[in-house]
């Protein structure tokens, strides 16, 4: 485990394997690097694996003001250049496409391709109450491992996840998507209440070189129950992104 502190800021990092290739794992509002441990294990073979918890989530504590989605794709950036890591696959989940995104657009030279899991915010569905509603409907589906690695994740997230939830609001993905110049995969649960298909769909189109795929039979938590069909879509992408 490795502990980064930036301007003020701590993400906490977790690296694992060897190879040419890097993955690097951004989680969602509310969770941490421990929702990751399956998409981990079918990634290893392929090679090595960053996953972080953001500064106020996982084991990251929580700084003095909660950042802007742009600011915590600069404390990653930095943590990226300072451990001296090598162009990554930067995979996001959720709110972390979002980071994601500006992190490929901030910070070219350090992402190879990105992956957007289940991106958000959907622009037609820019409230909280509609996300958290959307969610619920989500988690309703998923698998009894799925909601108690969440009902960890969102309890460590703290009593912040009121901040949390405006910064991932007020941040406008569609605006930073023209400007990513790297290769990226657009993957969208079949029954994702969060992520419409159409806004998936749109994503994708806004993103200068991207693909869309949807994984059957899976929902929002896509990369937590069953990681198998998603890993096996990013691998098949990052052998074409380099």
């Amino acid at each position: 485990m490795d502990r980064f502190d930036h301007e003020g800021a701590t993400l906490v990092a977790e690296r694992s394997g060897v190879g040419a290739r890097t993955f690097l794992l951004i989680h969602g509002i509310g969770m941490g690097r421990g929702v990751f441990g399956d998409l981990t294990e079918h990634l290893l073979p392929h090679g090595e694996v960053v996953a972080v918890d953001l500064p106020g989530y996982g084991e990251a504590p929580e700084p003095p003001r909660t950042p802007t989605i742009e600011r915590t794709a600069d404390v990653v950036a930095a943590y990226l250049r300072g451990r001296g890591i090598p162009p990554v696959v930067a995979i996001g989940h959720s709110m972390g496409t979002q980071v994601v995104v500006e992190l490929a657009a901030r910070h070219p030279g350090l992402v190879e391709g990105v992956v957007l899991v289940g991106p958000t915010v959907n622009p037609a569905q820019r409230t909280a109450l509609r996300q958290l509603l959307l969610l619920a409907q989500d988690l309703a589906i998923e698998s009894p491992r799925v909601l108690a690695l969440g009902a960890r994740e969102y309890l460590r997230a703290g009593p912040n996840l009121r901040r949390k939830m405006r910064a991932m609001l007020v941040h406008r993905p569609e605006d930073t998507y023209p400007r990513v110049r790297v290769p990226a995969l657009v993957l969208r649960g079949e029954h994702d209440r969060v992520v419409p298909e159409d806004w998936a769909r749109r994503a994708a189109a806004l993103l200068p070189d991207a693909r869309f795929t949807q994984i059957e039979g899976h929902g929002h938590e896509t990369m937590i129950r069953d990681a198998g069909p998603s890993a096996a879509e990013i691998v098949a992408f990052s052998e074409t992104a380099r």
